[in-house]
């Protein structure tokens, strides 16, 4: 794609969416010295530890598995597996999970077992709801997942809009089986290129294989590699010093927001510096995630201006210097990025803009005037303009509760945009908790 590098007095981006070694098992073998290796093992993931099992729970938490230890998040100091998850030392002395992972299907394929936890050790299966074991578990695991071998190095979840059809990918050497949730069917594959995971994790959309203390991101139906892999995990996955580069061990952004706005998919994206960080609000357990901008949106470095989705698009407003755009989630329409002008009908710069749902008007906010601009007319036309009772907004959105102006860490809510639109006096300020949008307070 050619590189469009332009110098207006606002730009607008449209994008459209789209819809190691092997593991030892010693179980049941007798130890030398039990009563120093069981219970006594301590374990420091900044060391460069090779995880037994990763897999997040029903709230979104992410449990790392280290022989009868585990981790919870991202950061913090590793406790006894047993503390939380007690039956698997009941019935197997733990010496380590072989697998875990958490079903993602909550349609018909299979409803009882949506946000279940699923662990496998040598040839059972436990299933977990809320961290208690599940009525008649543990059991085979042919009983459950018919085709599936026993000691597995690894299993993840995958939707079927990311696979196939529903599914759980699981991982033996390079063998890779891949379960069919609905029809219980099984294809087997071979992933020679791929180093042998002793666990998987998928994360905001994305597949990754641990191997040591490195991973390495795959393609969950081809399994193919793209990019400079393997990385050091401890760059990525956790807090430990020394280490860090932009994800959950980097500084979190400030609370104050450039942009904000939630697409068709439910996926709320909030924008400040040069870093945005994705909520899925359809499924909020999974939380925040902080990333440069260039990471989803290749050519939108900098500060983003303002943002708001329409239909299957996302419009992204800078007044800057700007380039094309490519992304994971989203692709540049043809044709852009355009002037606020040549899109929109009005000069810049935008302070903040919002659609509401299942609305065709874009409300454009610039100082203390909001224009409400008629996306269905060709070409866009103005429909209104009205004065805002707030000097200056960073950003705004409109979701469940009302419309939302964003100014520093607080906002100010009103039912709807026609409410904004004729007040004259602003509401009471409300501050956003830090741990909404994962940012400094």
């Amino acid at each position: 794609m050619k590189l469009l590098v332009r110098l207006l007095l606002g730009f607008l981006v449209v994008i459209q969416t789209h819809t190691a070694p092997t593991k030892c098992y010693c179980l049941d073998q007798p130890k030398e010295h039990p009563e120093e290796t069981h219970y006594d093992a301590k374990f420091d993931r900044c060391d460069g530890v090779e995880f037994d099992a990763i897999t997040p729970d029903e709230k979104g938490n992410i449990f790392f598995f280290k022989g009868d230890h585990l981790w919870k998040g991202f950061s913090g100091p590793a406790q006894l597996a047993n503390g939380t998850f007690q039956e698997l030392d009941e019935y197997h002395h733990l010496a380590h999970v072989d697998a875990a992972f958490r079903m993602h299907s909550k349609d018909e394929d299979e409803p009882q077992a949506h946000d279940h936890i699923f662990f496998f050790l040598d040839d059972m299966v436990f299933s977990y709801y809320q961290q208690t074991l599940e009525k008649g578990f543990p059991v085979n695991i042919q009983q459950v997942f018919p085709g599936i071998p026993s000691h597995l190095d690894a299993a993840v979840e995958c939707p079927k809009r990311e696979c196939t059809t529903n599914s759980v990918l699981f991982f033996k050497g390079s063998d890779v089986y891949s379960f069919d949730i609905k029809t219980k069917t099984v294809k087997k594959k071979e992933w020679n290129h791929l180093p042998n995971c002793t666990s998987v994790l998928r994360w905001v959309e994305h597949y990754y294989c641990f191997h040591g203390n490195n991973f390495t991101r795959f393609h969950p139906v081809s399994g193919d590699v793209s990019g400079a892999y393997p990385k050091d995990a401890r760059h990525y996955f956790m807090t430990c010093p020394n280490f860090g580069k932009w994800s959950m061990s980097h500084r979190k952004p400030r609370c104050k927001l450039d942009a904000i706005t939630t697409d068709r998919m439910g996926k709320s994206y909030a924008f400040t510096g040069d870093y945005d960080f994705l909520h899925e609000l359809d499924t909020p357990r999974d939380g925040i995630h902080h990333f440069p901008i260039t990471r989803s949106w290749k050519e939108v470095s900098g500060a983003v201006d303002a943002v708001f989705s329409y239909g299957d698009n996302m419009y992204i407003i800078q007044v800057k210097e700007k380039k094309d755009c490519f992304s994971a989630h989203y692709t540049l329409i043809e044709g852009y990025p355009k002037s606020v002008t040549e899109e929109l009908g009005i000069q810049g710069p935008v302070d903040a803009a919002f659609v509401c749902a299942d609305q065709h008007v874009a409300h454009i906010i610039q100082g203390q005037k909001m224009i409400d601009i008629d996306l269905t007319a060709t070409p866009r036309a103005v429909k209104s303009e009205a004065s805002l009772p707030i000097h200056k907004v960073d950003a705004a959105t409109c979701d469940s509760e009302g419309v939302k102006l964003f100014v520093g860490p607080e906002y100010y809510l009103y039912q709807t945009p026609k409410v904004l639109a004729v007040s004259k006096i602003s509401p009471v300020a409300q501050k956003f908790p830090p741990r909404i949008f994962g940012c400094e307070d």
